[in-house]
């Protein structure tokens, strides 16, 4: 889908044609519009195709009088219920007075842009309209990432309350998460440096300004990204040896319970031998094997029972 914004009135207006200074939004287009944004702009064809590629990393290109910056945005998923978010690339094209911007997917990147008014300026002054653009995607990172952060915590209390192995595969989905977070962060960030030393931009002492706001945002996400995901990291290894540790005790019981009833099994092993044996003709020998029995069982219990508390194991 191709969408044309014109700089109307103070803020940008949907167009229906091409014009000198617009902001052109491709969104999964189709060959036939990039076709037409190839017409109107001068720029070279993997400048349109690179960005729609989703393993692109983001990188900072530049070609005779156009430039290309593909950085990392995140973006909801509606179907997934744990953990909404994903990563794509952002093309972001600059040619004579517009600008392009290119993505496989609807981002939310572009929808906050245009919401925000008071950031948004014309396509001409194109280096302060593709920062703003950017900070914009740092902003969302920001967003996105505490939100994680509250579910993870909401996540851990019903761990407190009971280990489920349903609750652990979530926690595992979030922390993949912050993962892919962390690396498009960290892409982001050198990209969006190898932009603030390239030559071929001529900045201005503003434009520079705004693409240092935009690089303090992502650095912020990396941080708390890496800040998260270490906590959760640390979570998911207390947890792991709560289970093991719960397993261990587990063991522990059933091996002394074994003990326990071996003890009666074999008395009463010995007693089924077909051969003589003591009290065997006595009136009351079962009541006198059982009782000697109980009497071994409960003197092993209770030898089990004063090396515990003695926390002999």
């Amino acid at each position: 889908m191709v969408t044309i914004y014109k700089w109307e009135n103070g803020g940008l207006k949907e167009a229906s044609d091409f014009a000198p200074s617009c902001w052109i939004n491709l969104v999964e287009p189709t060959t036939t519009e990039l076709e037409q944004v190839l017409t109107h702009a001068n720029v070279p064809r993997d400048f349109l195709t690179d960005p729609l590629d989703a393993d692109e990393r983001p990188r900072f290109d530049y070609d005779d009088d156009s430039s290309m910056l593909i950085i990392h945005v995140p973006c909801r998923v509606e179907d997934d219920e744990v953990v909404p978010y994903r990563t794509v690339p952002l093309g972001i094209i600059l040619f004579g007075k517009s600008v392009i911007t290119v993505c496989s997917a609807r981002t939310p990147v572009t929808t906050a842009f245009l919401d925000q008014i008071r950031r948004v300026c014309p396509p001409c002054d194109q280096y302060r309209f593709a920062f703003r653009l950017l900070w914009h995607g740092g902003v969302l990172f920001l967003r996105y990432l505490n939100d994680i952060h509250q579910r993870t915590i909401a996540l851990e209390g019903e761990l407190h309350e009971s280990i489920s192995n349903e609750v652990l595969l979530k926690l595992l989905t979030i922390e993949k998460t912050f993962v892919y977070f962390t690396t498009s962060l960290k892409a982001d960030s050198i990209a969006l440096a190898r932009a603030n030393t390239a030559r071929q931009l001529s900045l201005s002492e503003d434009d520079r300004d705004q693409l240092e706001d935009a690089m303090v945002e992502y650095q912020q996400a990396l941080e708390t990204a890496t800040i998260h995901a270490n906590i959760l990291n640390g979570t998911l290894d207390t947890f792991a040896s709560l289970i093991n540790n719960n397993l261990n005790n587990v063991m522990k019981y059933l091996t002394a319970a074994t003990i326990l009833l071996a003890v009666p099994t074999l008395v009463a092993s010995i007693y089924g031998m077909n051969i003589g044996l003591p009290f065997q003709q006595h009136a009351h020998a079962f009541a006198i094997v059982m009782g000697f029995s109980f009497v071994l069982t409960c003197g092993i219990g209770t030898l089990f029972v004063i090396l515990s508390r003695k926390r002999v194991f």
